[in-house]
């Protein structure tokens, strides 16, 4: 996770050609059915990273963390609900801390809810001065986000999901998609075949003949039995990867044809084996392997790797519409938050059966070819 320091200046060249009737007739809103802040103020100014989760009794938790600033000490974890028929968040409560017995108060970082079918909702999170050298922490919850026990941390070595959500494989394992940072970025998943009770270190995946730098992965759902992780690269494009022994092993990374600005996205496969996508479709300037986290989109798949354009949650020169998360929910909505200016936390509800996708070639979007966009260098942690 890379907090911004600069923010990008953004100047579009936009040239566009003609555009067919559908794409004249598109809004890039189509199936948008909420759009809506979780909260209007917060004491503290910054927040990020933000995730959700469908508790058991239908109600929305979201937890992130917010503090001075991303890496400052005084970064907590905090969790809202939004109840079952409600049409508010309650207010956000904080849950976590990085106070320690011994030693300087550290940051939390990334929190990541997992709900165990018919069990404890599961609250992941990391403590530490920076990525490279964070551990993973685990709290539960028995009455849906109400209130929860006392931090676990995980065993030595294990970070739990790094910024998305887990799932649970047709053998009853719940794969935990995580990663590691430091002397280059690297992907490797971890698993609980009992819920936390134990937990098992999958093997580095492989980063190809690219050499390709990739975390945060999300996990696809095919037809076919396979799985699919796909995800956050500094090369420029989304990596993506399957398994056909159920996570055990993984074919070597590999770009698809979608830009990637070195910031995080997730997936999620539907109920009717759609899969959604939603991240920055920006390139950076140059041969730069980072830039504007605007705009933020959604893009649709059958297979995974060819994807259609569906929609633009936001986009402004400012910059900074990042690190979404999404779910579907048990009635086939689906929920998106994400980080908007690091200010404030913004939710989206969607209604998949009205999306309105258009092919992506050549890695751009529809009605933005000849858009040329410039930035200053950004200054990034």
């Amino acid at each position: 996770m890379k907090g911004l320091k600069i923010a990008l200046m953004l100047i579009g060249i936009i040239t566009l050609g003609s555009c067919s009737v559908s794409l004249k007739n598109k809004t890039w809103k189509e199936g948008i059915l909420v759009d809506e802040f979780i909260y209007d103020k917060a004491p503290y100014p910054s927040c990020h990273a933000v995730t959700i989760v469908e508790a058991t009794n239908g109600d929305l938790v979201a937890s992130w963390f917010g503090g001075t600033h991303e890496r400052h000490p005084d970064v907590c974890i905090y969790v809202a609900r939004k109840p079952k028929g409600s049409d508010k968040w309650t207010e956000g409560i904080q849950v976590a801390d990085g106070v320690m017995k011994e030693g300087p108060r550290l940051p939390t970082w990334n929190p990541v809810l997992y709900q165990i079918p018919g069990g404890d909702l599961m609250l992941f999170y990391k403590i530490g001065p920076k990525p490279s050298e964070w551990w993973g922490m685990l709290r539960r919850s028995k009455d849906g986000g109400k209130t929860w026990s006392e931090a676990e941390k995980m065993p030595d070595g294990f970070l739990g999901p790094i910024k998305n959500k887990p799932v649970l494989l047709s053998n009853g394992t719940l794969l935990l998609p995580s990663s590691i940072e430091g002397d280059g970025w690297r992907l490797r998943m971890e698993s609980t075949p009992d819920f936390g009770k134990t937990w098992v270190m999958g093997d580095t995946l492989s980063r190809g003949k690219q050499k390709i730098n990739a975390i945060q992965p999300s996990i696809l759902f095919h037809k076919d039995g396979s799985i699919q992780a796909i995800g956050r690269t500094r090369n420029r494009a989304v990596f993506s990867t399957f398994s056909k022994d159920n996570g055990k092993t993984w074919s070597d990374l590999e770009l698809i044809g979608l830009p990637q600005n070195n910031s995080g996205t997730d997936a999620v496969t539907l109920k009717n084996g759609k899969h959604l996508l939603v991240y920055n479709h920006v390139l950076p300037p140059g041969t730069e392997a980072k830039g504007p986290r605007t705009p933020l989109n959604v893009s649709i798949s059958n297979d995974g790797i060819n994807w259609k354009a569906a929609l633009v949650l936001e986009d402004s020169k400012i910059s900074q519409y990042s690190y979404p998360s999404m779910i579907q929910s048990s009635d086939g909505m689906v929920h998106v938050v994400y980080t908007w200016r690091r200010e404030r936390l913004k939710y989206v509800k969607i209604d998949p059966t009205k999306l309105k996708a258009i092919p992506i070639k050549n890695g751009i979007w529809p009605g933005q070819e000849g858009v040329e966009v410039k930035a200053v260098k950004a200054e990034e942690e």
